[in-house]
């Protein structure tokens, strides 16, 4: 009788389904709990000891926030540095922080930003990509927006804007006068300053080639 080939054994097949599975089992568990670390939010007492993380704790809208680029890792990375003025103050608490962000992200839903535009890479490419709209300097003391909208700092200039995009028409594709309210508009703020403090591997590729985005230069 002729040896049997083992590729035409279904024990063979059968085996090796199961070893397949039970090892990726393992590793898809591994990677949930790996992932479920890196994603968790920090807190305060992270931001005072200058401890990084991921995804900072909601009180890091009291901080100056960069975008460096990593020789290390070969992108950029959000750097979080000393204390600065959001809204007039530097001393927003935890609780404060975090119903300003959670007031920010009910408004990014509710007004639909992402029918426009790409939130952490969800949503759509119509609009600009808002993952690190906090850090373009198009907002900052040197950018056309604060002359534009007429304000002292960069939170203001975009809350103006929020709340009343049909007088700046900076686009052709213009943003709609959604009916956002001024405390609206200072929660979509602090959300997207909170959401260019996390560490998005790079994400979006080519906000690193906009002029000042990177080192502020």
């Amino acid at each position: 009788m002729a040896n049997k080939s083992v590729w035409s054994d279904n024990r063979f097949w059968q085996r090796s389904a199961t070893w397949v599975t039970g090892f990726a089992s393992i590793l898809l568990i591994w990677l949930t709990f790996d992932t479920s670390a890196q994603i968790a939010m920090g807190n305060d007492e992270d931001l005072q000891n200058g401890v990084t993380k991921r995804v900072p704790g909601p009180t890091v809208i009291n901080y100056k926030i960069t975008y460096e680029m990593s020789a290390k890792r070969g992108h950029e990375v959000p750097v979080i540095g000393e204390k600065e003025m959001f809204f007039g103050r530097d001393d927003w608490s935890e609780e404060e922080a975090g119903a300003l962000l959670h007031l920010g992200k009910l408004g990014s839903q509710a007004k639909n930003c992402m029918d426009c535009h790409t939130l952490l890479g969800n949503g759509a490419y119509y609009a600009p990509d808002l993952t690190k709209s906090w850090l373009d300097p198009a907002w900052g003391p040197d950018g056309a927006m604060q002359a534009l909208t007429g304000k002292d700092t960069k939170e203001e200039a975009m809350a103006e804007f929020l709340q009343h995009p049909d007088l700046y028409p900076t686009h052709a594709r213009m943003m709609p006068d959604l009916g956002i309210t001024a405390e609206e508009a200072k929660g979509l703020v602090a959300f997207l300053k909170h959401m260019s403090s996390i560490d998005t591997n790079g994400f979006p590729r080519n906000f690193g080639r906009m002029q000042g985005a990177i080192n502020g230069k």
